[in-house]
């Protein structure tokens, strides 16, 4: 089965060691995308408690923007090292606002990079067949 890991990310300087982590175990591609929560999406529309959320200077930055990560993942080992690397850069979400992470389970893809296994494999299998020949 394969998974799909949801990150969504408020400490964006977080972002870049994260994804760079990712690479160590194996992660070969995850999306990013710009995202917005909801608070910071109601936040002007409730105008007077937002007028009073700015003069006490808790209302803008509050709901700050944030990146959304998800990637495809085909083993259950390396969803579980990606897991792991987002808590150890998280905190293990210890901290309020830091983002939330979740998995799902796919039950069919087209498209995902191989992994280095199966690089490695294919090309032990192509490496016999040159001598082979």
């Amino acid at each position: 089965m394969a998974y799909l890991l949801v990150i969504v990310l408020n400490k964006t300087e977080k972002l870049t060691k994260i994804l760079e982590r990712f690479i160590e175990v194996d992660v070969r591609g995850a999306t990013i995308i710009d995202s917005i929560g909801m608070g910071r999406t109601l936040e002007p529309e409730i105008t007077t408690f937002s007028t009073l959320l700015e003069v006490f200077n808790i209302g803008k930055g509050r709901y700050p923007e944030n990146k959304t990560i998800f990637t495809v993942i085909k083993e259950e080992k390396t969803l579980k090292d990606a897991q792991r690397i987002v808590r150890e850069e998280l905190g293990d979400f210890k901290e309020a606002g830091t983002g939330i992470m979740f998995v799902i389970p796919v039950t069919d893809f087209i498209g995902l990079s191989p992994s280095l296994k199966e690089e490695e494999e294919a090309l032990k299998e192509h490496k016999k067949i040159e001598k082979d020949i």
